[in-house]
This record gives structure tokens, C-alpha cells and sequence, in this order.
């Protein structure tokens, strides 16, 4: 069925931990699909396959997401671990505040993503929420996309995570991009995080993106090689009145 769907236009956002103010237009889907991840911390190597975030334009201003990361544990198992462990489960709405640049209009878009924290096998059996607020600003040449987000994670503790993204050459088909990230739970762990990649536009339908990440969670080293798709396609047809 996804494969009879008629593509659009695509509006990638891999491959970054925060997000953009926008959402996909009502009747379009977005898959943002990373195959395989290479994933380094504190000596232990997995890999990251998928990556997978499902977008879906309802109505105007809001979309559906999903996602979901499923870790392979490589080499030899301690006991009683697990080999595949399903992470960053989560069931989310995005909702367009303030239309800005990011909706064709001017000045900052805003929008709020929240939602549920699913289980995650093999991880955390726990739920939680979260609440994301993003800010986009944007010039000819340069995005800026601001990220605020406050959960009770899974493990039932208050956490924050702030980031901010930027892209550079906006108009390029192959454009640098980058992102930085604090992620703070209360009497829990931390991490602190650098990105840099870029993406590229390789038709209307289809942006290819590639990304080193490096960080430091709860004093370990982790290193992480990001290499994804996004494809969009249109699902139903949604009538418009001048």
C-alpha cells in the first residue's frame, strides 16, 4: 500500500535528537527511516536498525509521530541482557502555534510537540510524557530551531532536555548542518551532546542524510554515525477553498 502512494514534496528533518516548528500538510506522510546506525558507549557497540520516525499530516497545523530505535547489542551479552532493546518509543502530536517563515509568513514559527512515552522492551517498562516547545528563526541562508522540553520520564523522574539545531545554505541541495543538546534528569543521568552532518535534497521526494554525533552520557563516551532517509508521500487528497 505505502508503495502506491503518490510522493510530494519532501520537508526532511533528520538526522537530529530535537526537531522544527513545522509539520507535514493534511494528507501527507513522512517516513524518516535511518536502516542502520553505527552506536559506541563506553565500549559496547550496537547497531541502530531502523531508526524510524512516522509522520501524518491530519489537519492544518497538526501532525501525528511516531518513533521508535531498535538497539542490536553486538558481540558477547553479560547475563541476563538483553540483545535487542527497543528505545525512544514514543506517540506524539505536533501542533503549529504561531505560523512564521517555516509556513511561508514572517517572523519565528512556533509550535509544541507532546505526548506519551511508550515501554520500551528489553529497556524501561515504564511511561511517562513530554512537552516540547520549538522555535524556528530563519533567514535566506540560515534556520535556527530552538528546542525546550520538560517530561516525567520513564522511570518516573522529571527531566529537560534543550537543544538547537542549525542549518546552513537553507537553498543548497547539499547543505551543512548541526545540532547541540543537554539532556538532564533529576537524580538521574545527564547527557551532553554535538552533531554535525548534512543533508541532502536528491529530488522532491526523497532527502538523504548523513552525521557524526559525539557525547557524554552519564560519564561515558558515546559516538554515533547517523546515515538516513526521509521520504514523503501524499495519502489523501484534502480540498481547499480560495
Amino acid at each position: 500500500m505505502v508503495a502506491a502512494l503518490a510522493p510530494r514534496a519532501a520537508q526532511a528533518y533528520r538526522p537530529f535528537d530535537g526537531t522544527d516548528a513545522d509539520v507535514a500538510k493534511p494528507g501527507e506522510f513522512e517516513l524518516e527511516l535511518g536502516p542502520v546506525h553505527f552506536y559506541r558507549e563506553d565500549g559496547s557497540n550496537f547497531l541502530i536498525a531502523p531508526a524510524t520516525v512516522l509522520n501524518l499530516g491530519v489537519v492544518d497545523r497538526l501532525e501525528l509521530v511516531a518513533d521508535f530505535k531498535n538497539f542490536v547489542a553486538q558481540g558477547e551479552l553479560e547475563a541476563n541482557a538483553h540483545r535487542l532493546r527497543l528505545r525512544d518509543t514514543d506517540l506524539l502530536a505536533k501542533i503549529v502555534l504561531r505560523k512564521g517563515a517555516l509556513q511561508e509568513c514572517t517572523g519565528p514559527s512556533v509550535a509544541l510537540e507532546t505526548g506519551a512515552l511508550l515501554p520500551e522492551p528489553g529497556a524501561s517498562n515504564g511511561f511517562g510524557a513530554q512537552a516540547n516547545v520549538i522555535v524556528s528563526l530563519t533567514s535566506r541562508s540560515v534556520a535556527l530551531h530552538l528546542n525546550e522540553a520538560m517530561a516525567i520520564n520513564r522511570d518516573h523522574r522529571f527531566e529537560d532536555f534543550t537543544g538547537a539545531i542549525v542549518e546552513i545554505g537553507r537553498r543548497l541541495v547539499v547543505r551543512p548542518v548541526a545540532e547541540v543538546f543537554a539532556d538532564r534528569a533529576v537524580g538521574g543521568g545527564s547527557e551532553y551532546s554535538v552533531l554535525a552532518g548534512a543533508l541532502w535534497a536528491a529530488s522532491e521526494t526523497w532527502v538523504l542524510d548523513a552525521a557524526l554525533r559525539a557525547a557524554r552520557a552519564s560519564g561515558a563516551s558515546v559516538i554515533e554515525v547517523r546515515l538516513g532517509v526521509t521520504w514523503t508521500a501524499h495519502v489523501w487528497n484534502v480540498q481547499t477553498s480560495e
